[in-house]
């Protein structure tokens, strides 16, 4: 259990990491655009739906970076009540959180896709660009799925004991 567990791990902290390192390059392109869209207000013409482009560039950055912000522990916390009770009771309050958050996220993530595919099926297109933008929404989703497995690798490593993790 703990060479399979060890294995998830790492699998959910490649993902994380490069769903990251995507997340920039979308952060990136974003601020890129924009600041051409600046340039070319003031001197020309500004660049047709940049944002739209922005929102959806921001969309797809915000979940792709949600796994290995968890990973890293860098979302909000508030531990007043559990920092005060026993270690077990510490570790099932965080299994249940855990739980609880992977089922949310895995529900976020079908949602989004079942959202993706309706665009599809109807064939909406952004609204200034005139664009198929199904592709942010799946991408939104797939990092949904992904911060869905980085909450069920951390759920199973609390029910395994400190020592055992290694």
């Amino acid at each position: 259990m703990q060479t399979l567990l060890r294995h998830l791990d790492a699998a959910a902290g490649r993902m994380a990491t490069a769903l990251a390192v995507l997340a920039g390059i979308f952060l990136v392109a974003a601020m890129l655009l924009a600041c051409a869209n600046m340039i070319l207000r003031a001197v020309a013409e500004p660049i047709q739906g940049t944002v739209e482009l922005v929102g959806f560039f921001g969309a797809v950055l915000t979940a792709f970076s949600l796994g290995f912000a968890q990973r890293k522990r860098g979302h909000i916390f508030v531990g007043l009540l559990t920092e005060q009770m026993p270690k077990a009771l510490q570790r099932g309050s965080d299994a249940i959180q855990y739980l609880v958050s992977c089922a949310f996220f895995a529900l976020a993530a079908e949602e989004t896709m079942d959202w993706g595919m309706d665009l599809i099926r109807t064939g909406e297109l952004s609204q200034t660009l005139r664009i198929p933008y199904h592709f942010f929404v799946f991408a939104a989703a797939f990092g949904c799925l992904a911060m869905a497995f980085v909450l069920f690798v951390d759920f199973l490593k609390t029910l395994l004991p400190q020592e055992i993790q290694g």
